[in-house]
């Protein structure tokens, strides 16, 4: 695509269209990829999800469809037509990649698998994205971003100190988000090895598995250990539970304190920030902070058994838990960062896109929908210093650049 920047310039992709891989083209066309979505007749049935941009329905009017085509260039395909078939086959064979998320087996039938097209285009890099894998005995299960959440363990993982509630699926498609990093990541190594071989490769992700290999600690502590992580509220869920850190401020709004203080600079850091605020006279582990200021670094994963670092630990604790019930959220957030803790606040989803420093960093996008209206997007959320990327344009209109492509990539 003329005038593309970023780390992927000059790499093409022909995606597939799916809500399941969707991300992974995303992020390839916000890296600088030409990225080529191939639609059905009609349109992706993304376009139909809500909401619609000022509650107008209708293909184009899709805030769901906006944010997953940005950077994208769009064709419309239909795959059980033979010359559609051969416009695929064409564009396979000039791409860097090939990204699908197709039922196992679909494209084998059609004649457009990895076997068949890289053929004649040897260095292709061809990325399946299925539920279970595109082979083996769950192959032809069906699934949904809920089922593989649950499946793969992560929603075991998300939730309440209160075990009587049901575990909490992740928002925003997070399941398919996981199979696209592991997409995504996959295909890099493989440019990688091409450069190096000459010869391109078939990746075969299966979203159940990259979900469960990105539990954490829950998955290893199942299959070595045989014990069970127990859902914990704000915070990592483990097989003991620990101390809360999901802390209530002055003002009625919650931060997570995260890591209390373990080194000797963090607890002075904490003790001068309570006399700054004038409130170490009304905390009652004060003596035991100061000790803990005069002492040693320690691993917190020995609070268990050593109780001296247990009383430290737990004095840190409730010296945040002090300092965030005098203070508005914001403001212990941002002073507790400038010490060098890792806190956070407790946003919306439109508080998180309005925080200054999202602003500074430049995570707003303006992008122009159509004459006179504009969209604020979320920016790219990688930033590479040599090559920068961006969200280049807004999501493809139905079939747009059919010709186009056509022309750039095959007939050239």
């Amino acid at each position: 695509m003329a005038g593309a920047s970023g780390p992927l310039s000059g790499v093409k992709v022909l995606e597939l269209s799916s809500e399941r891989s969707a991300y992974a083209g995303k992020l390839f066309a916000d890296m600088g990829a030409d990225v080529v979505v191939v639609e059905p007749p009609g349109g992706d049935r993304m376009r139909t999800y809500e909401p619609f941009a000022a509650d107008q329905p209708g293909p184009e009017r899709s805030l769901f469809w906006w944010q997953y085509g940005t950077s994208k260039r769009g064709i419309v395909l239909d795959l059980d037509d033979a010359a559609d078939r051969e416009r695929f086959a064409a564009l396979a064979g000039v791409a860097d990649i090939v990204l699908e998320s197709e039922p196992p087996g679909r494209l084998a039938a059609l004649g457009l698998d990895y076997a068949a097209v890289s053929a004649s285009n040897p260095r292709l890099v061809y990325i399946s994205v299925t539920p279970f894998g595109a082979s083996g005995p769950r192959s032809g299960e069906l699934a949904t971003d809920l089922t593989l959440l649950a499946s793969g363990g992560a929603a075991w993982m998300c939730g309440y100190d209160d075990h009587e509630l049901p575990p909490v699926r992740g928002g925003g498609n997070q399941g398919y988000h996981t199979g696209s990093h592991f997409a995504v990541m996959s295909a890099l190594v493989a440019l990688l090895h091409r450069e190096a071989t000459g010869r391109g490769q078939f990746i075969d992700v299966n979203i159940n598995a990259a979900i469960n290999v990105t539990t954490e600690a829950g998955s290893y502590t199942w299959l070595v250990a045989n014990e069970v992580v127990q859902r914990q509220t704000g915070r990592h869920a483990a097989v003991t539970l620990t101390m809360p850190t999901s802390i209530l401020c002055g003002d009625g709004r919650y931060v997570n304190t995260t890591v209390p203080p373990r080194r000797p600079a963090q607890f002075i850091a904490v003790y001068e920030w309570m006399q700054a605020l004038r409130i170490l006279d009304t905390f009652e582990q004060a003596e035991a902070l100061q000790a803990a200021a005069q002492g040693e670094a320690f691993d917190v994963f020995a609070a268990g058994e050593d109780p001296a670092i247990r009383a430290k630990m737990v004095a840190g604790r409730l010296a945040l838990n002090h300092i965030a019930a005098a203070l508005p959220a914001y403001d212990f957030f941002v002073g507790a960062q400038e010490r060098g803790f890792q806190v956070a606040i407790v946003y919306a989803p439109e508080e998180t896109f309005e925080d200054p420093h999202f602003v500074a960093r430049g995570m707003q996008v303006e992008l122009e929908q159509g004459p006179g209206e504009t969209y604020r997007y979320p920016g790219v959320p990688i930033r590479f210093n040599g090559s920068p990327a961006k969200v280049s344009r807004r999501a493809p209109h139905l079939g747009e650049h059919g010709d186009e492509v056509l022309a750039e990539w095959v007939h050239t």
